[in-house]
């Protein structure tokens, strides 16, 4: 068992990006023809990710052409080159599958926006370098 453990960590990533269910993404694949070795991106909405250690999968959705397409992607795949974080959503669930049942403005996510403490800012830049140090 202790060994099966270990061929598990060894696979695994350690940079592993971040990002939750709701976000949209892109996710930089490497695929393999031949000799020849080429980046494809895919982007659209993370609809689940399911946890098992160096199984760790996400499922993507994105409408290519009017039909909704999924993906499934290994987390820890080495295919994966990177998956880069286009939008952020405020969701309420774990996972989204209610988002295949919806068409048109109805299948969006809101965008979860990060507000910046404003006052705590203008505050810092009146006062003098000098002050701050």
């Amino acid at each position: 068992m202790n060994e099966i453990r270990a061929i598990e960590v060894s696979q695994m990533k350690e940079q592993v990006d971040v990002f939750k269910v709701g976000d949209t993404v892109k996710v930089h694949f490497k695929i393999v023809e031949g000799k020849t070795e080429r980046i494809q991106v895919y982007e659209g909405l993370v609809i689940a990710i399911k946890n098992s250690q160096v199984g760790r999968t996400f499922t993507v959705r994105k409408n290519s052409y009017g039909v909704g397409v999924e993906r499934v992607f290994p987390l820890h795949s080495p295919r994966i080159a990177r998956v880069e974080l286009v939008r952020p959503g405020k969701v309420r669930r774990a996972k989204l599958y209610y988002i295949r049942n919806k068409v048109g403005k109805a299948a969006k996510i809101k965008e979860l926006i990060i507000k910046k403490n404003v006052k705590s800012q203008a505050a810092r830049e009146s006062v003098p370098a000098e002050v701050q140090a």
